[in-house]
């Protein structure tokens, strides 16, 4: 597709003459939903406190090594991408509501799991376990949002995913200053707890009903989410002409309105990761100490904060700037910022191109004595602009796009195929983020990123949809055209 065909996508946007909705109860469902990606975000956030916690432990059998610590912080994206997995067959055979209420189960489990934790293999599975339920809700949760939402606010509403998943591991990090990492567990597991309490009393999606001639239900559905005054009947009748009565055939992933779409949001999940940003969350506080903080804990926590700050910000902007133009913003800065961390590194370290030790407490610890305190401005910087950069576009906007483009037919699949991608590339970027910096050494690695970031703004240019405005139908009518 080319990037001017790219600009006038999918017609007009929906028109201001659309009857009015009352969105106070698509507000409270939203909400709901979102304590699903709080969880994940606790999940996310656990490990920065607690690894140099285990590291130094008393207790032989749970004290983490080197290696160790990188398998308890990187294990969360293997749970992660089977439940993504598991996620995609859920969300289409029991419902996009019932699917977020089962996934509060695995999330309890996996923290008495690790609260009883005995040894280190008891802390993986723990850790596993919970990864399998954030794979599940990062799939089910922006479908969910999508689809209950009104096209004039579905930006602001799906991005709040984003959102409330940096607000988790924000109460991570802020929560680790005070908690020793069992009691800490204990309360990364309350979330899934209120989240289960409230989905209960919250509608299916009009949607899944109707795919599943609920007409009668997806009707009382819409009453919610839109209020009385709302034209139901008008809305369920878009939602249905769309609707094909046939199941998906793996033959008809030929067919362009249904491959395209996957491609983009496939790639889309790729881009995200490549970026380095679970790299650079999962060691903010290692990060810190090498560039010579001496309360690392605080400086995550600054960290956080600020990817709070521009994930909100980007919420309250995306239905007016588009997806698009948030997308270039945030991977402009992103490579900018990658490359000037580079920069520090390469100032601050010796020349170690056969850096016989890869771990990154050996690497970035052998820097040049009196160096680093020097320039230490220029890693926080660094990664301020790196979290406020990638926090403004490329953190949000993937996961709404990929919620958006989807026929309805394929959502359940096409939804499991992308966070599948998302969080192996996120478990390979992890994992291997001490061998890249053995391999490549810190400096190398953090170019490599830039280099990611700067193809993320080509691609978005030519190949990603502006879906600003446009409901479900008229996104899946655009691909089908074309």
């Amino acid at each position: 597709m080319a990037a001017e065909e790219s600009r006038y996508l999918l017609g007009h946007p929906a028109s201001d003459s659309e009857p009015r909705v009352q969105n106070k109860k698509l507000y409270l469902a939203t909400f709901a939903a979102v304590l699903g990606p709080l969880s994940f975000g606790f999940v996310l956030g656990y490990s920065s406190p607690v690894i140099p916690e285990l590291r130094k432990i008393n207790d032989p059998k749970l004290r983490l090594d080197g290696n160790q610590a990188s398998w308890f912080g990187s294990i969360v994206t293997l749970g992660a991408a089977a439940g993504g997995i598991l996620g995609g067959y859920l969300v289409d055979k029991v419902g996009r509501k019932l699917s977020l209420m089962l996934c509060s189960i695995p999330y309890v489990f996996g923290y008495i799991v690790i609260v009883s934790a005995q040894n280190v293999w008891m802390l993986y599975f723990g850790r596993m376990v919970t990864g399998l339920a954030s794979g599940i809700t990062s799939l089910v949760v922006p479908v969910y949002i999508s689809e209950i939402s009104h096209p004039k606010v579905r930006g602001m509403l799906g991005s709040c995913v984003q959102l409330m998943v940096v607000t988790g591991i924000l109460g991570a990090y802020v929560a680790g200053i005070t908690l020793k990492w069992r009691w800490l567990a204990v309360v990364c597991s309350f979330p899934s707890c209120i989240m289960l309490l409230f989905m209960s009393f919250m509608p299916e999606t009009p949607r899944f009903l109707l795919n599943h001639n609920k007409r009668s239900e997806a009707i009382a559905s819409l009453h919610f989410l839109r209020g009385p005054h709302a034209d139901l009947e008008w809305e369920c009748r878009q939602i249905e002409t769309s609707i094909q009565e046939e199941g998906l055939n793996l033959s008809e992933f030929k067919n362009p309105s249904i491959y395209r779409p996957l491609l983009i949001g496939m790639a889309l999940m790729f881009f995200q990761q490549v970026t380095g940003i679970n790299a650079v969350m999962f060691y903010a506080e290692t990060i810190f100490e090498d560039a010579n903080f001496k309360d690392s804990r605080l400086a995550s926590i600054v960290v956080g904060s600020i990817q709070v700050c521009f994930t909100a910000v980007a919420a309250l902007i995306i239905d007016k700037t588009g997806r698009k133009v948030l997308l270039y913003i945030s991977g402009i800065i992103m490579a900018l910022s990658t490359a000037l961390f580079g920069l520090y590194f390469k100032m601050v370290l010796p020349n170690q191109n056969n850096a016989s030790n890869p771990d990154l407490w050996f690497t970035l610890n052998s820097a040049s004595p009196g160096t680093e305190s020097s320039i230490s401005w220029l890693a926080v910087v660094s990664l301020g602009l790196f979290v406020a950069g990638f926090a403004l576009g490329w953190g949000p906007v993937p996961w709404l796009v990929i919620a958006e483009i989807f026929p309805l037919k394929a959502r359940g699949i096409s939804s499991g195929a992308c966070v599948l991608t998302n969080w192996v590339m996120a478990f390979l970027v992890t994992k291997e983020f001490n061998d890249f910096i053995g391999f490549l050494t810190s400096y190398g690695t953090f170019w490599l990123f830039s280099a990611f970031c700067c193809l993320n703004v080509t691609f978005t240019a030519f190949y990603v949809p502006e879906t600003k405005g446009q409901t479900l139908e008229q996104i899946e009518a655009y691909f089908r055209r074309s």
